[in-house]
């Protein structure tokens, strides 16, 4: 009788296995990722990500935007998706153990550092899916026609990065600490280190250890001037996110691998030259070109004459002219004397010596017939923009209206405000108080005016009048409307007004 044995298992079956192994660890992946979408927080801050951000794009910058403000704004929103992305995913990696199916899980062929793979393959899809966002977002404002400048990969990067590095934080709290609570102290003590190093006696190095550095001003500086190590904080944050990455897979089994050993180690020297490189500070050349920007502007600019307006501007803002002229034009036209032939000079001015941290102020200009305008456009800038014409155009210069405290004060906001759409609007808008009552501080392209009680209540009677038979009556007279020290009276019965009966006291 003839006893029949198996054979050994035919090679292609050993040579398999690795091959199966990955394909079962992109298989958990999917179903991962598919779980990790569809928890309750992960959708919660998707919703609030998207909505936020659709609702405040749709308005920013009043459709001006400078993009190298645009991509900073990506990156505040999606912390709140990475640290949903953290509290699930570390819930996920002690799905296992919650459930007692530790012993069952460590017969597949899927070991636990590849199970970790897998946990950390879905975080990267999250993080790629908020990229997507973030790309959209600042596709959004650089197809908006008012668009200026460009914008930092580096910046763009932090916001999915941030995700990234979250995500990764909580697979690696998971596999070493098996409480429940462990995520949520995690958050707990994220949210105090930021505090802590956004409070650190201003210290610039200590900012950018943390995940977003939210550096923000009224004042819209040109790229070059910005000084922000974004590419070192995203080398710093992609070092930081594999450095939690592969310790994770360490700690679950992967320590025999010499890849894997390797690649934590690189990860964390990526981390700390991130870190060095984006604490050194501003450079020096940096520094000298915002220097020279402020207070010799013209050196950097470009000039187009158009009439005898001589617009000057920085490199990216040229595209701007058209609505600089458009405002300037308006107002010129209502006016009389020499005024409508004067020859002017509309030149882009920034204060940037203070950086990113500072709102300070511009300096009106004291040269005859120049006119300061800023980097930003659109909303409140239009009417500042059209006082300091006005302003010029009667006084001469940006700081002789500055020290105006007279009637022509009256002739200066018809000026600026009776050609615009909405009047009324605007007069409110431009005042600091939002007002169109009483006296309050008039807002303009440098410093603030002062409106009197009375001059308010003769500019709101004027604008709520025919603009055609107050120009006739402005351009007759001009000399006396715009002599020095006329008073708010006498502009009123120039322009056939009765006397006003509010006070007449600058602030």
């Amino acid at each position: 009788m003839t006893t029949l044995t198996a054979g050994p298992p035919a090679a292609t079956a050993t040579t398999s296995g690795p091959r199966a192994s990955w394909a079962a660890v992109l298989t958990l992946a999917r179903f991962e990722t598919h779980r990790l979408l569809l928890r309750v927080p992960v959708l919660v801050a998707f919703a609030v990500y998207l909505g936020a951000t659709v609702w405040k794009t749709r308005t920013s910058w009043d459709g001006f935007p400078a993009l190298q403000d645009a991509d900073r704004a990506t990156q505040g929103a999606p912390l709140l998706v990475g640290l949903a992305v953290l509290l699930c995913v570390n819930q996920a990696v002690l799905r296992s153990r919650r459930y007692d199916t530790d012993r069952h899980l460590d017969v597949l062929v899927v070991q636990p550092w590849r199970r970790t793979a897998a946990h950390l393959l879905s975080v990267a899809v999250v993080a790629l899916l908020t990229g997507v966002c973030v790309a959209g977002q600042f596709i959004w404002e650089a197809l908006k026609p008012g668009a200026v400048g460009h914008g930092s990969p580096g910046e763009l990067l932090a916001g999915p990065l941030s995700v990234l590095v979250l995500g990764a934080l909580g697979v690696l709290l998971g596999r070493l600490l098996a409480a429940p609570f462990a995520a949520p102290l995690l958050l707990v003590v994220l949210l105090f280190f930021s505090l802590l190093i956004t409070d650190a006696g201003g210290e610039r190095w200590t900012r950018w250890l943390s995940l977003t550095v939210g550096e923000y001003t009224s004042n819209t500086l040109p790229s070059e001037l910005l000084g922000r190590p974004a590419a070192w904080h995203a080398l710093y944050l992609t070092g930081l996110a594999l450095s939690a990455a592969l310790l994770a897979v360490l700690v679950s089994g992967g320590a025999r691998l010499r890849t894997v050993r390797v690649g934590t180690a690189g990860a964390v020297v990526l981390t700390l030259v991130g870190a060095v490189a984006q604490s050194q500070g501003v450079s020096p050349e940096t520094t000298e070109a915002r220097t020279r920007y402020s207070v010799t502007p013209e050196k950097e600019q470009r000039c187009a004459e158009r009439g005898a307006v001589t617009y000057c501007a920085f490199p990216a803002w040229g595209v701007r002219t058209d609505d600089w002229a458009e405002v300037l034009n308006s107002v010129r036209s209502l006016a009389g004397g020499t005024a409508q032939n004067r020859p002017l000079v509309v030149r882009q001015r920034v204060e940037a010596r203070y950086g990113l941290d500072s709102d300070a102020a511009i300096a009106p200009a004291t040269r005859p017939g120049e006119i300061t305008v800023g980097t930003a456009w659109g909303g409140n800038r239009v009417p500042e923009f059209a006082v300091a014409v006005a302003g010029v155009l009667i006084t001469g210069t940006e700081a002789g209206t500055g020290e105006m405290c007279d009637g022509r004060m009256v002739t200066v906001m018809w000026l600026a405000l009776a050609g615009r759409p909405d009047p009324m609007s605007d007069l409110r808008r431009v005042r600091l108080d939002d007002s169109d009552t009483g006296s309050a501080g008039v807002l303009s392209q440098t410093n603030p005016l002062s409106m009197t009680a009375a001059q308010t209540e003769v500019v709101r009677e004027l604008l709520r009048r025919p603009e055609d038979g107050t120009a006739a009556k402005v351009k007759a007279r001009w000399a006396e409307l715009t002599a020095p020290e006329v008073t708010t009276d006498r502009v009123a019965q120039l322009l056939g007004l009765d006397e006003p009966e509010a006070e007449d006291e600058c602030l």
